[in-house]
Order: C-alpha cells, then structure tokens, then sequence
C-alpha cells in the first residue's frame, strides 16, 4: 500500500490504532516512531526501521512487521520482497513512548545489504578493544560509590 503521508494511515484516513496507545506515544516531528527489530531468543539487535500509526497497528494486527520506508513514502511489510520476513513475537513501547521495540523471528537477512543485522559491518568499538577497557574502567568507578 503506498500514501504520500506517514501520519494517519494516508491522507484524510485515520488509523484504526487503538486510541489508548496512539494517545501515548511521542512521535517525531514527521509522525514516525523508531522501531527496533530485534532477535527474540536471543537478543541480537538486527535493523531499525520507522512506523507511523498506521504501520504500527498493522504489525499489532498482522504478526509481521510493517514499515514506513520514509525515502520511498510508502509502508513496506519486511519480507515481502526479499523473503526475510519478521514475524512478530512481542511489541514494546520504551520508558518515554517514543520508541518501539519489536522482537522478531527473523527469516534470513534482516539489513537491505543481505548480512544478518545491520550492526555488524561498521563496528566503532568491541568488547576486549581498547576503547571497551577504558569503557569498563569507567564503569567501575562509577559502580564503586562515586554517587554515594
């Protein structure tokens, strides 16, 4: 389904959201929510995505997630053209209500290049770096009473 507007479910249409969560949550100037897609059995985060109302009511509904692909202004149901679906097996609203987090059963590729996440062909710091043992340094200065 394609619609020039990310808000509402298209033009002049209003979504069929549940006012209880609509009226909750805090959206981007655009109308759109960050959705996080991640692994259900075992936590890998795999992409990130954006919803409007409506693509949100549609992965509540349909237990795949759908999407607001904001360079092509149109919804986008994950797998539906590559076969890598994302078939929904719990959806969370952050402490803020401005975020979602949808964790997936995910078929194949979840990141448009074919890699499985896409957090794991640009990785800035890892554990056992460097960088993560000045990380973890930090952290336990901070856990041995700095706040106290």
């Amino acid at each position: 389904m394609t619609s020039s507007s990310p808000t509402g479910g298209g033009p002049g249409r209003p979504s069929p959201l549940a006012p209880e969560i609509a009226d909750r949550l805090k959206r981007s100037a655009d109308g759109l929510l960050p959705a996080i897609a991640q692994q259900y059995d075992t936590g890998e985060v795999l992409m990130l995505g954006w919803m409007d109302d409506e693509a949100l009511h549609r992965t509540l509904t349909t237990g795949r997630c759908t999407y607001w692909s904001r360079s092509r202004r149109e919804y986008w149901v994950k797998g539906d053209t590559s076969g890598h679906f994302q078939w929904v097996k719990s959806v969370a609203l952050d402490c803020d209500a401005d975020t979602v987090l949808v964790k997936v059963d995910q078929v194949g590729a979840a990141c448009h290049t074919g890699t499985r996440t896409c957090f794991d062909t640009d990785v800035l710091l890892a554990e056992g770096s460097e960088g993560s043992e000045a990380a973890e340094d930090a952290a336990g200065a901070d856990a041995s009473g700095a706040d106290q």
